[in-house]
C-alpha cells in the first residue's frame, strides 16, 4: 500500500481570471478504487491531465506508480487490433485473453481491423490493454459513454475486481458498482470520502440539509446586520442635527457628543458590513440545487403518438420492425435495447424526421415537441446567437444554463469549444425553455455530471412532462420512466 501524495498543488488555465485549482493538497491510496464527480467544468479532466504532467502547475505531485489515462490514443487505428494493443502494452495472449473473457468480448475481435469495433467494443479492449500494465495507476475518463446498459453492468464488474485507479463517470448506479472512495470537486476545493456514490449522497443530503439552514439564517442576519446599520447611520444625523435646534443650550457640548456617536457609529457600521461580507461568501461557498421550472402545453387528445407494426428503414435495411407503442399524455416512456437496435430512429421519427417506415405511425395534430438530439457537434458561435435561432427567452434560458451549474465566463465562450457536458447542457436548457406537448430525449445525459442529472430527474417528477426518452443511465430511468418499451437485436 503507498501513497500519492498532492501538496499545494495550484493551476490556472492560460488568460483565466482566477485559479482552478489553488493550493490542494491530498493523500490517496494506490489500491483505492476512487470515483471522481463533481460539475461541469470543475476541472475533473484538467485533473487527470495534472497528473499526467500534461500542464505546468506549481506545488508537487509525488507519485510511487505510472499514471496511464483511458481513452488513450490509438496507434495506427487502421491496423489490426491485436497489434494496436501492442503498441500500447507488451502483453501475452492468455493474459490479455483472460482480460477479454471477463469484459464478455470475444478474441476473435483481436484479427479486426481497430477502426471497425464499436465504440463499446473499443472501450472494453483498451481497459482490458492498460489494466495488464505492471505499478500503473489507472485514470479513467468517462468510460460508459458508447456503452449500453448490458455493456455498462460488464464494465462495473471488471472495476469491481481490480484496484488503483480514479474513474469519472455520471453514472450513479456504475459508480456504486465499482468504487470504494469518491474523490469530489466542491465550490471550496477537493474532498475525499470513503465508500460508494450512494454513500457520498447521503452524507451529501446531511451536509445540504445543514447548509440550507445556514444559509437562511445567513440570510436573515444579513438583513438584520443591514437595517441595525440603518438604524445607527438614523441615530446619529439626528444628534447631529440637534446642535441646530431652537432655545438656549451648550452646542459646542452636543456637536462633541454628536461627532462621537458618529465617529462610534462608523466604526460599527464598519464593523458591520464586515460581518455582511464574510455571511455573503459563507452564502457563495454553499453548493445549492435550485429547483428549475419547466413550461410545458396541455394538448386537447389524450393519444400523442400511435405505432403498431411499425417498421423503420435505411435504404434496403430494416433497423426496427413490428413495433406496437403508443404514448399518451403524462407518460414518460424509456425505449431499451442494445446499441444499433434502432432506439435513436424510433426517436427522430416521433420528432418529424422524414424516415422511411411502414406500418402505422401517426402523431396527434398540432402536436407541439421538443427534441435533444444525441449529437452535439452541430454547435457553433456564441450563445446569444443560438438563443435568437432557437427563438428562446434569453433571462429564462441564461437562469435555467446558471441553475445548472454554468458560470458566468462560461455565457461568453464560443459554443464550438464547449466541453461535451456543456453542449448537452446547452441543448437540455433550451428544451426545458421550449412549452411543448412531447419532449423527446436521445441520450441527454452522455458527458451531464452527476449533480445536474439529480437536478434533471427532481424537475421531471416535479412537473411530469409528456417524454418519450433513450437513456443508459439506470438509476434515472428507474426513477422517471413510468413505461419501458425494450427493442431486441
Amino acid at each position: 500500500m503507498a501513497q500519492i501524495n498532492i501538496s499545494n498543488l495550484t493551476f490556472a488555465h492560460y488568460g483565466a481570471a482566477e485559479n482552478l485549482f489553488d493550493k490542494v493538497s491530498l493523500s490517496l491510496d494506490t489500491d483505492w478504487k476512487l470515483g471522481f464527480i463533481g460539475r461541469n467544468g470543475r476541472g475533473k479532466t484538467t485533473f487527470l491531465r495534472l497528473l499526467m504532467n500534461d500542464f505546468e502547475y506549481s506545488g508537487t505531485i509525488s507519485t510511487p506508480v505510472d499514471f496511464d489515462y483511458f481513452p488513450s490514443a490509438a496507434h495506427h487505428p487502421d491496423g489490426i487490433t491485436a497489434e494496436v494493443l501492442r503498441k500500447i502494452v507488451d502483453y501475452e495472449d492468455w493474459r490479455l485473453g483472460r482480460e477479454l473473457s471477463l469484459l464478455a468480448v470475444a478474441e476473435d475481435v483481436l484479427e479486426r481491423p481497430f477502426q471497425t469495433l464499436s465504440g463499446g467494443e473499443k472501450t472494453k479492449v483498451l481497459l482490458a490493454a492498460l489494466f495488464l500494465k505492471d505499478n500503473n495507476f489507472l485514470l479513467i475518463d468517462e468510460p460508459t459513454n458508447h456503452l449500453d446498459l448490458e455493456g455498462r453492468m460488464i464494465v462495473g464488474q471488471y472495476l469491481r475486481k481490480k484496484k488503483g485507479f480514479i474513474l469519472i463517470s455520471h453514472d450513479r448506479a456504475f459508480l456504486d458498482q465499482c468504487i470504494d472512495h469518491v474523490l469530489s470537486i466542491n465550490r471550496d476545493g477537493l474532498e475525499v470520502q470513503k465508500g460508494n456514490f450512494s454513500t457520498w449522497q447521503l452524507n451529501r443530503d446531511y451536509r445540504e440539509n445543514f447548509e440550507q439552514a445556514q444559509s437562511d439564517k445567513l440570510i436573515k442576519d444579513i438583513k438584520m446586520l443591514g437595517e441595525s446599520a440603518r438604524r445607527a447611520a438614523g441615530w446619529s444625523e439626528r444628534a447631529e442635527k440637534g446642535k441646530f435646534g431652537s432655545g438656549p443650550c451648550d452646542r459646542g457640548f452636543i456637536g462633541h457628543k454628536a461627532a462621537k456617536m458618529m465617529k462610534r457609529s462608523k466604526a460599527v457600521e464598519r464593523r458591520r458590513e464586515a460581518a455582511v461580507e464574510e455571511k455573503k461568501q459563507l452564502l457563495r461557498s454553499l453548493e445549492t440545487n435550485d429547483p428549475l421550472a419547466i413550461p410545458q402545453l396541455r394538448h386537447h387528445t389524450k393519444l400523442l403518438v400511435n405505432m403498431k407494426e411499425l417498421s423503420v428503414r435505411y435504404g434496403e435495411r430494416v433497423v426496427v420492425k413490428n413495433v406496437d407503442l403508443t404514448i399518451e399524455q403524462g407518460e414518460r416512456l424509456a425505449i431499451t435495447g442494445p446499441n444499433g437496435c434502432g432506439k435513436s430512429s424510433l426517436l427522430k421519427l416521433a420528432a418529424g424526421e422524414a424516415i422511411a417506415c411502414g406500418g402505422l405511425f401517426q402523431l396527434a395534430s398540432n402536436l407541439t415537441v421538443s427534441y435533444v438530439p444525441q449529437d452535439t457537434s452541430f454547435l457553433s458561435g456564441g450563445l446569444r446567437a443560438f438563443i435568437r435561432s432557437a427563438n428562446l427567452d434569453e433571462s429564462l434560458f441564461k437562469a435555467v444554463l446558471h441553475k445548472l451549474g454554468f458560470e458566468k465566463r462560461q455565457f461568453e465562450g464560443d459554443l464550438s469549444t464547449f466541453s461535451g457536458g456543456e453542449k448537452k447542457k446547452v441543448l437540455i436548457a433550451a428544451s426545458l425553455c421550449t412549452p411543448a406537448h412531447l419532449y423527446i430525449w436521445d441520450e441527454p445525459l452522455n458527458f451531464i455530471d452527476v449533480i445536474s442529472r439529480m437536478q434533471i430527474e427532481k424537475l421531471i417528477l416535479d412537473y411530469k412532462p409528456t417524454m418519450l426518452i433513450v437513456e443508459h443511465d439506470q438509476e434515472f430511468l428507474k426513477n422517471i420512466a413510468a413505461k419501458e418499451f425494450m427493442i431486441k437485436l
